[in-house]
């Protein structure tokens, strides 16, 4: 392949041919959807009937390599590195030479942790090479396949941002592969959430930047507010030395999102919204004086709380109250539409919004639960208000009102990278809208063992103190009988309720939530060993390797007993994958209480003596039913949303898209 063959998207390096700061403005990916999805998915699986020729032949050529440079001495190697770097800023990263790039990745791992890459991980890196999406068992080594695809785009000079689920995961991955990325002579940092500017900076300049999506998006919108991306002014900057006003990032040439279905599926939506403080007195004693209008209300009377979607409706009667209540009240009151407004977002804060579940109490603030992952949110605030409601509510000080300066959304930020790609235990589910909303197929790797995962039979309870007992009772059989427990629930406090339970029936255990999670790293290195029983939220789930202590393989591995319920179908898989990791043994069951929310809505009109004789099969497949339904319905508002935004692009095309 010559020069003139690459086009200069493939190699988006801060320069001449790309600009200062990299992006992709106009993406081709933002014209997928308007395709006929169904030709997309036909096509995709047409191209995936070659994938196993293909990677075959291109694992050959890796271990062809890796033998070549296994004979050669140490200097020899330095210099093949240093001659392949050019090559690859030459040639891209065609199928010979990102061979040639992991052949020395294989070599480096070799030599850092002692044993090298297996062929799946060589097969998961070139697909994310090749701008796609890896769908890799949970434990077949999804970290290093990673590392390895972000040293091979590294080594053709491209600055690779390697996106990880939390700042736990970021820290420990950064620090862990640094040796094996210094042996290719490239440079890693990290971002993580107390950092300041300059060592910001400093970190997004390394070769390759391991950072938390939220934390990208928040400079990547800091750096559009303060310079609004002029490549010439920051060229000028450059110049004349001002480093304060320089941008944080260099643009966005590549990204490999890990669990990518959680960042480009779950939380699509999400805005992210870079404000700052009004210091309005008068908006803070509005909201005030709506929480306290809002706390006289009667539900079923003058407002309907609709649990499922998380709304909440004033009915006639509650329109009339409030007409009545708020007529003496100054002129603010008097704009009916603003005070509904007002109303039903206390109401909310007063009836939808849970302390231990959705957010907590810290230091006299609030601060946010990640329902996705279990994780508070430090930073992250509601808008409209309902942040200082839910502070007034918990009788903390009310916040300052917030102004938005700029604000997006993962599914408009993700498209605008010049090369993406990413990896995931739970794809399959997503396929359709992962191409439809991004341009990204999916490809499936295969498993270098047979999984030995052995899955029970689901059991439903009345409530959640007879499930909290039958739990307990299970949890000391399977300490007795030496057996690694982890034990996932809905909410903090759910954890909570059972760690009690768990510590009357005098059974030890750990606890991994928003509110116990000063001490991750250790929980997460004992919840393998024997006897060991471990009650965690979502936090447990992605990204968490428990290895295995000693013996406890042979007692049938780690068992996960899921008390929990997600909207999302992939969240609850990837809490099962905990276990029976890499062909260990391991087993999973899920026990469920009727009062968990989403069964609550698919069984209300079940009598309860039916529910409690229904087999565990039938109990399965009305879950499978309501979470197949509130999938489609978070798909169907991804759509809209995505559809709305491109039509407000192509509206205001004259000033580039919004912010």
């Amino acid at each position: 392949m010559n020069q003139a063959a690459i086009h200069w998207s493939d190699l988006p390096i801060p320069g001449l041919a790309c600009g200062a700061y990299p992006e992709r403005r106009a993406s081709p990916r933002a014209n997928a959807i308007e395709l006929p999805l169904a030709c997309r998915l036909a096509w995709d699986r047409l191209r995936a009937l070659d994938d196993r020729r293909r990677n075959a032949s291109f694992v050959r050529c890796v271990h062809a390599e890796l033998a070549t440079l296994r004979e050669m001495p140490a200097e020899a190697r330095e210099a093949d590195v240093v001659a392949l770097r050019h090559a690859l800023r030459r040639e891209g990263l065609a199928a010979r030479r990102a061979a040639q790039a992991i052949a020395h990745a294989a070599l480096a791992c070799e030599q850092t942790f002692g044993h090298g890459l297996y062929d799946t991980q060589i097969i998961a890196a070139r697909i994310v090479l090749d701008n796609r999406l890896a769908e890799m068992a949970t434990g077949e080594g999804k970290t290093l396949a990673v590392a390895v695809a972000a040293a091979a785009a590294a080594l053709a000079g491209i600055p690779v941002h390697v996106i990880t689920a939390n700042d736990y995961l970021v820290a420990r991955d950064a620090e862990t592969l640094q040796a094996f990325y210094a042996r290719l002579g490239l440079t890693v940092g990290a971002v993580t959430q107390p950092l300041e500017v300059a060592p910001r900076r400093a970190a997004y300049a390394q070769d390759i930047t391991y950072c938390t999506a939220k934390e990208l998006v928040f400079d990547y919108l800091r750096d559009g507010v303060s310079l609004e991306r002029d490549p010439l002014r920051w060229r000028i900057r450059q110049i004349v030395g001002a480093g304060a006003d320089l941008p944080v990032l260099r643009g966005l040439c590549m990204a490999i999102v890990d669990e990518a279905d959680s960042i480009l599926i779950d939380e699509a939506r999400v805005p992210f919204v870079l404000s700052k403080p009004t210091g309005n007195a008068q908006q803070r004693d509005y909201l005030a004086q709506s929480l306290v209008l809002a706390a006289e209300l009667r539900d079923c009377v003058h407002f309907l709380v609709d649990g499922g979607s998380k709304s909440v409706r004033l009915t006639a009667a509650g329109h009339a109250h409030l007409d009545q209540r708020t007529a003496a009240l100054g002129a603010l009151w008097h704009n009916r539409m603003h005070r509904d407004e007002a109303i039903v977002m206390a109401l909310s804060a007063l009836h939808l919004y849970r302390c231990e579940r959705h957010y907590l109490v810290r230091d006299d603030k609030i601060v946010i639960i990640d329902e996705t992952t279990g994780r508070v949110a430090p930073g992250r605030a509601w808008s409209r208000g309902l942040h200082q409601l839910i502070e007034l509510k918990e009788s903390c000080e009310p916040s300052a009102p917030l102004v938005t300066a700029a604000q997006i959304t993962y599914q408009r930020f993700f498209p605008r990278f010049m090369r993406l790609g990413g990896v995931s235990g739970t794809l399959r589910e997503s396929r359709a809208e992962l191409s439809g909303l991004y341009g990204l197929s999916v490809r499936k790797v295969p498993l270098r063992r047979p999984s030995r995962r052995r899955v029970l039979p689901t059991r439903l309870f009345p409530d959640h103190a007879s499930l909290w007992t039958a739990v307990a009772e299970r949890a000391a059989g399977l300490q007795a009988a030496g057996r690694a427990v982890l034990i996932g629930t809905d909410s903090v406090a759910d954890a909570h309720q059972l760690s009690e339970r768990l510590t009357q029936a005098g059974l030890a255990h750990s606890v991994l939530s928003a509110r116990q999670d000063g001490d991750e790293a250790g929980v997460v290195a004992r919840a393998g060993e024997p006897g060991q029983i471990t009650v965690a939220t979502n936090m447990a789930g992605r990204g968490t390797d428990i290895p295995l202590g000693d013996g406890v393989a042979g007692r049938g591995g780690l068992h996960v007993l899921s008390c929990q319920l997600n909207a999302s179908r992939r969240i609850d898989r990837q809490l099962a994958g905990r276990c029976a990791r890499q062909g260990e043994p391991g087993s999973v069951e899920t026990w469920l209480s009727s009062q968990t929310p989403l069964l609550q809505t698919s069984l209300r009109h079940m009598p309860a003596g039916w529910l409690l004789r229904l087999p565990g099969r039938v109990v399965r497949a009305l879950a499978y039913l309501q979470q197949r339904s509130e999938e489609r319905s978070q798909a169907i508002q991804r759509r809209r949303l995505m559809e709305h935004d491109r039509q407000t692009d192509r509206q205001l095309s004259f000033g580039g898209p919004v912010e």
